[in-house]
């Protein structure tokens, strides 16, 4: 363990070893301690839109065709319905294994010379720096990358008043030729289905839900023709679960202590967003030390989650109401402009305000359709 660093990270998935790079980009030191061992797995659809991947490319990795698998839009199903959209300007998302994603970065972040800590656990933090089990590391900046349950939140006194309304996700991977080039939402009565390819032979599949017993296989049963799908494939991973919820904070940073991430707050994974916002994020925040202030971190941070947030809302809205989702599907299926014009505003193609427009015009479609 170093005596000494200018930033210490605590955390060190996805969001953590973005910290670690750009702050190494900026010529700052970087320590970063997680508890576990890596590589480091969370449930998610491991899918990254186009500007999730123009991020990772300015932390200086492009992912391999062998590491990555491309997608080239987003479909909307149900089980009458259907909306189909391609990313604009020939853009593609990539689906890419969360092991395969933490291995790439954390020899991204090694190669700049970050220092990385694993199964070393922070006990706590001071102004001064960051206490790791016996050890004490003096740090001029310390970035909570911890997760949705932050304990550097809670110790910088960071907490959000209230809590969020919480969703239940669940992962597995199917051994099955993927069916699409893109990535599929299917919406039933009471769940979310995630259908994302992963390789040639291979489709990640989450379910989401309200209802926390509700797992992967009990949703399949209310998205019958996603399971059929899925009749004759051979699972090829065990099933894996997560939370998730849009939390807001009022405040990001205290001192010298800044949040990143799901520690910052969280998006709905219904966006597909958290990576892209961990990146631009870290980014963001390395900019700010290196400028030796951490006052513009909040306004950059609120930004950057407007857009996400905006989206989170409206998908929101489509949950748990099926005449409401019958509805809109049927206007996007009418219309495909309306659901083009949305996907690129997911994906930054077009500025936040347009989602006001649109989203009146979607409105209007629903009320006459």
């Amino acid at each position: 363990m170093v005596s000494s660093t200018d930033v210490f990270v605590i955390g060190g998935g996805p969001a953590g070893l973005a910290m670690a790079i750009a702050a190494r980009q900026r010529g700052l030191t970087v320590a970063v301690a997680d508890g576990m061992q890596p590589p480091i797995d969370k449930a998610c659809g491991e899918g990254l839109m186009p500007d999730g991947s123009a991020a990772l490319e300015r932390l200086g990795l492009q992912l391999l065709l062998e590491q990555a698998y491309p997608f080239r839009g987003i479909s909307f199903l149900s089980r009458t319905l259907s909306a189909d959209a391609r990313f604009p300007a020939g853009e593609n998302g990539f689906a890419v294994r969360r092991t395969v994603l933490h291995r790439v970065m954390m020899e991204r972040a090694a190669q700049v010379g970050a220092n990385l800590f694993w199964r070393q656990t922070v006990s706590g933090i001071t102004p001064d720096g960051v206490r790791v089990g016996e050890d004490f590391v003096r740090a001029r900046w310390i970035v909570g990358a911890d997760g949705a349950n932050s304990r550097v939140r809670r110790w910088a006194k960071l907490e959000a008043r209230s809590q969020p309304q919480l969703r239940y996700a669940f992962r597995r991977h199917y051994r099955v030729v993927p069916w699409t080039d893109r990535m599929e939402v299917h919406w039933g009565e009471r769940c979310q289905g995630y259908a994302t390819p992963i390789s040639p032979e291979q489709v990640c599949v989450v379910m989401a839900s309200r209802h926390p017993r509700m797992r992967l296989e009990d949703g399949l049963k209310e998205l019958p023709w996603l399971s059929e799908r899925l009749r004759m494939a051979e699972s090829v991973s065990s099933e894996r679960g997560a939370i998730t919820g849009n939390l807001r904070l009022k405040r990001v940073w205290r001192g010298n202590v800044a949040l990143i991430g799901d520690a910052s707050g969280t998006v709905d994974a219904i966006t597909g967003e958290g990576l892209r916002l961990a990146f631009n994020q870290a980014i963001a925040l390395a900019e700010c030390m290196e400028s030796g202030s951490l006052k513009s971190y909040q306004q950059v941070h609120d930004q950057l989650t407007l857009r996400p947030r905006l989206m989170a809302r409206l998908m929101l809205a489509l949950d748990g109401r099926p005449r409401l989702q019958h509805r809109t599907l049927q206007v996007f299926q009418q219309h495909p402009e309306i659901f083009r014009r949305l996907l690129a505003l997911h994906i930054g193609a077009l500025p936040p305000r347009q989602l006001v427009r649109d989203g009146l015009t979607l409105g209007w479609r629903l009320i006459t359709a």
